[in-house]
C-alpha cells in the first residue's frame, strides 16, 4: 500500500441495493468493514436529502464502528450541518445536490455562493472537520475554495471518465489535461487535492498519476465489480493499479 496516494471507498450503493427491497441487506456498514480490512484509508458516504441510500443510522453506524476516517458527503444545508456537527466525522464533503439527478452531475458552484459557503464551512472547521468542496477544475472554483475556508477540494473526474468510455479520446485528453493543470493550481494555493467520480480500472491510472492528487474515492465502479469478483479482490486490485499508476 503506498502511503502517498489515499483510496476512500464510497459505499452509498451498497444501500441503493438494501433499499430496492426495503430490506435489513446488504448491510453498507458491513461493505465498509470489508473495505477497511482490504485496505482502504477511508469511507465515503453521500447522506442524501432523500435518503435515497444511506440512512441517518448507517452514519451512526459508520462513526460507532469504523476505525478509518469517514468521509460524510452532504449538501450545503442546514439539516445536513446539523447531523455534522452532531458526529463531527473526520471530513466533510459538501456537493452539489438535486433531487432529480440519478447522481453528483457536476462540481459545486463556489464563486457564485462565497459568503453563504464561507458562513456555513465556519462552523464545520472549528469543530475539527475538514471541510472538502467537490469542484470541477477550473481556477475560479478553486480560488474561491481557498477563500471560503476548505482545506480540501475533490475534483470532479466524471467527464473525463464519460469521455473515455464514450470512445472520444481528444476530449478525454483534453479534460485529463485540465485536470491536472486544475490539481497543480490548487495544490499551490494550499489546498490539499483529491479526486473522483465515476473511476473504473480502465480510467483510473493516469488520474492516480497526477502528484499533487492526494486522495482518490471511488465507489459505484467497486461496487458493481464486486458483484462478480467480491470486494476484497475489487479493492486490492484498484490499489494496485494506483500503486502502479504512483510508480
Amino acid at each position: 500500500m503506498t502511503n502517498d496516494l489515499r483510496l476512500g471507498v464510497n459505499i452509498d450503493h451498497v444501500a441503493t441495493v438494501r433499499n430496492a427491497r426495503g430490506s435489513a441487506y446488504p448491510d453498507p456498514v458491513r461493505a465498509a468493514k470489508l473495505a477497511e480490512e482490504a485496505g482502504a484509508d477511508g469511507i465515503t458516504a453521500h447522506l442524501r436529502e432523500d435518503r435515497r441510500h444511506i440512512r441517518d443510522t448507517d452514519i451512526d453506524a459508520l462513526m460507532d464502528q469504523l476505525t478509518v476516517p469517514l468521509n460524510f458527503e452532504m449538501a450545503a444545508t442546514a439539516e445536513m450541518q446539523a447531523i455534522a456537527l452532531r458526529h463531527i466525522p473526520h471530513a466533510v464533503c459538501l456537493v452539489p445536490e438535486k433531487r432529480e439527478e440519478r447522481t453528483t452531475e457536476g462540481g459545486l458552484e463556489v464563486a457564485k455562493d462565497q459568503n453563504r459557503l464561507a458562513e456555513y464551512i465556519g462552523p464545520l472547521a472549528e469543530a475539527g472537520c475538514r471541510v472538502s468542496l467537490f469542484v470541477a477544475a477550473e481556477e475560479a472554483q478553486l480560488e474561491a475554495s481557498k477563500r471560503v475556508g476548505a482545506a480540501v477540494v475533490e475534483l470532479h473526474t466524471g467527464a473525463y471518465c464519460d469521455f473515455h468510455h464514450e470512445g472520444r479520446f481528444e476530449e478525454r485528453d483534453a479534460e485529463l489535461a485540465r485536470l491536472q493543470k486544475g490539481a497543480a493550481f490548487a495544490a499551490s494555493l494550499g489546498l490539499e487535492v483529491h479526486a473522483g467520480h465515476g473511476l473504473t480500472f480502465e480510467t483510473v491510472k493516469p488520474i492516480a498519476a497526477i502528484q499533487a492528487v492526494k486522495e482518490l474515492n471511488i465507489g459505484h465502479f467497486l461496487i458493481a465489480e464486486s458483484i462478480f469478483t467480491g470486494l476484497t479482490s475489487v479493492i486490492h486490485d484498484m490499489r494496485r493499479l494506483m500503486d502502479e499508476a504512483r510508480v
